[in-house]
């Protein structure tokens, strides 16, 4: 798979940025020694945790180069380090783990979390946010591009690309009895763009780019001029001619 590309996902910082921002703001801790930013992308989900927590030790962790290298410059006060959620583990006790919008690109990832809040001390949180929009229409009009279009053979099941989200109660279920607190809550963000081509742009940043690598170079016009036609049609203009992207997420806080 291509590398991230953190000036597109950058075009929408400050609403990439939010959930991360409401989901540290639930964190039930008033001093942080060490932090663990897990799946840290450009470093403005790390920057959060360096502006409430300015003399802790905080360690950003990714597997994109590209990244990590923005991640770097903008924040050279932390530690950034090349590295996979799955098969990463503590040196030393995290009180914090912050996984903001990763777990959802990890297989097996309701296995994963107990496992990343073990690592945590007592009283150590784990704070995880996930997107959950498999099925809103931005995401599933990929999986349709993808299996009605000429190059459908390259997708397979097509909706197989992202792993899918649990319902809050099974979350709630993979804590029991490790966390002192469990804290769950899904919402939805209204994200108001300028037209079709925005949200587009959007996703291309991250879900899309999943479809788009399977593609050759030449087929991948089309398949984005498909996706935005139908885009277009599920996203109409509202009266002052923006659009409206719905926008859910799951938010799972644990304290150990």
């Amino acid at each position: 798979m291509a590398d991230w590309n953190p000036s597109l996902y950058l075009r929408f910082e400050d609403e990439r940025t939010r959930p991360a921002r409401d989901l540290l703001g639930r964190v039930p801790l008033d001093g942080v020694t060490h932090a663990v930013d897990i799946g840290c992308g450009p470093g403005n989900s790390t920057e959060l945790l360096a502006e409430r927590w300015p003399d802790a030790d905080i360690l950003g962790i990714d597997t994109s180069d590209a990244m990590l290298a923005d991640a770097r410059k903008r924040l050279p006060s932390a530690r950034f380090e090349k590295g996979d959620a799955l098969h990463w583990h503590a040196v030393r006790a995290p009180d914090l783990i912050f996984a903001n919008a990763v777990m959802q690109w990890v297989s097996g990832h309701a296995a994963l979390l107990p496992r990343l809040l073990a690592q945590a001390p007592p009283g150590g949180v784990l704070a995880v946010q996930m997107p959950d929009n498999l099925e809103e229409p931005s995401h599933r009009l990929m999986r349709e591009t993808a299996l009605l279009g000429p190059w459908a053979p390259k997708f397979g099941e097509g909706g197989r690309l992202r792993e899918r989200i649990l319902p809050g109660e099974d979350y709630y279920n993979l804590f029991a009895g490790q966390a002192s607190l469990i804290d769950i809550w899904r919402t939805t963000y209204f994200h108001v763009l300028d037209d079709a081509a925005a949200i587009v742009s959007w996703v291309r940043a991250t879900g899309l780019r999943s479809y788009l690598d399977l593609l050759d170079e030449s087929e991948q016009p089309q398949f984005l001029e498909d996706y935005t036609a139908r885009i277009a049609q599920a996203y109409p203009p509202r009266s002052d001619g923006k659009v409206v992207l719905a926008f859910p997420r799951i938010f799972i806080v644990a304290k150990k």
